[in-house]
């Protein structure tokens, strides 16, 4: 009989494996969610490319996740010259050929009407690229050269970042940075006097550190109402929505913010503002335990892994989506500066969909892999 039953358990584990349907199944249902929004969004464009973009990109994006999920991702190890090659590559491509987004930065890369944003692409590279790169260094973490080329490993990226200038996406970056070298053991010894000098820094990195354009953006973040027709209107609007929807909202396609044309950039950055608006604070408190869950789904399953490596890429994945959520919804509702960070899966945008997409396809793989290391683990 116990035989039988290890024999069972080697047959689900090993050979059929577990794919992690509750995650799937969550993807899909906030991307549904997305598309549904960003019809109510777009409505009166009285155009459904954006819907039809969306969707397409979410087809893609299911066909990226289910092809990753069955991948073994450790392959990825002996391809993580040529993927840090390609990130550096199409962040050089950028600042070359790039044309500007709604925020200003030199962030897309545009192909008729087809527009692809690199730094995009470029999280999942250094997810995976840094993933490995903390596996090699394993516990010589804490020596100060091993720190430095780390440092280095994410500076690289970062400056190419800055050059366009995207100070949204390269925030993304040291956070996922930060995240992973803590689950790797940083000592406290560096973290400390490095969130101590940060903080410190912070007046000289505004003053001599920002362009003009950004340090309003921080000024309007105290007081949207020192430029209430210029960089405060999208923030004041955008809490207006907020606001208005009160407990339950105004119902589906009945927010006056959204179909009147006052809340800007609304299938995008402002996309969740939309959706409080129409379904109110229950539908907003929703959609973010939606959201929560997935991400604690992805640090679970970073909890499970049977290697560093796909720890790694699960604890990046996790921390990507993290900030997202955080600073997306925290400058609808006035909370944190504007940066133009979409809301993951939601915000109306086929390269951050597909990249979310990958991200997840990444965590599914890193579960799906798990194996038994010895035969006790059968039990």
């Amino acid at each position: 009989m116990k035989r039988r039953k290890v024999k069972q358990y080697m047959n689900r584990s090993v050979v059929s494996k577990d794919f992690d349907w509750f995650l799937f199944i969550l993807t899909l249902v906030i991307a549904v969610i997305g598309i549904i929004i960003i019809y109510s969004a777009t409505r009166s464009t009285g155009s459904n490319s954006s819907v039809i973009v969306q969707s397409i990109s979410m087809g893609l994006g299911l066909g990226i996740m289910l092809f990753l999920c069955f991948f073994d991702y450790e392959q990825f190890e002996n391809l993580v010259k040529y993927i840090y090659g390609f990130a550096v590559f199409i962040l050089i491509l950028v600042l070359v050929f790039g044309t500007a987004g709604d925020w200003g930065a030199k962030s897309w890369i545009r192909f008729g009407s087809i527009g692809v944003q690199p730094a995009e692409l470029a999280k999942i590279c250094f997810i995976i690229t840094f993933s490995y790169h903390l596996t090699r260094v394993d516990d010589k973490i804490n020596d100060i050269k091993v720190l430095a080329g780390l440092v280095a490993h994410l500076a690289v990226l970062i400056g190419l970042i800055m050059l366009e200038p995207d100070l949204g996406s390269a925030l993304v970056f040291m956070f996922m940075f930060a995240c992973m070298l803590f689950v790797a053991r940083l000592s406290y010894k560096y973290i400390i006097p490095i969130i101590v000098l940060g903080t410190a820094s912070l007046p000289l990195i505004y003053k001599y550190g920002l362009d003009p354009y950004q340090q309003q953006r921080i000024n309007v973040f105290f007081d949207p109402y020192i430029d209430p027709l210029g960089n405060g209107y999208n923030v004041i609007q955008s809490m207006i929505a907020v606001g208005s929807g009160r407990l339950w909202g105004k119902g589906y396609l009945h927010g006056t913010q959204n179909q009147m044309g006052y809340l800007p950039t609304k299938s995008t950055d402002f996309i969740f503002s939309v959706f409080s608006e129409e379904f109110g604070l229950v539908g907003a408190i929703i959609i973010v335990c939606l959201l929560f869950i997935l991400i604690a789904r992805c640090f679970n399953a970073a909890k499970k892994a049977d290697n560093p490596f796909g720890r790694y890429i699960c604890v990046g994945v996790g921390a990507m989506f993290l900030f997202h959520v955080f600073e997306n919804v925290g400058m609808c509702i006035g909370l944190m500066p504007v940066t133009g960070i979409p809301l993951p899966f939601i915000s109306y945008g086929g390269t951050s969909l597909l990249t979310n997409m990958t991200a997840i396809g990444l965590v599914m793989s890193v579960t799906y892999q798990n194996k038994p290391s010895s035969k006790f683990d059968l039990y």
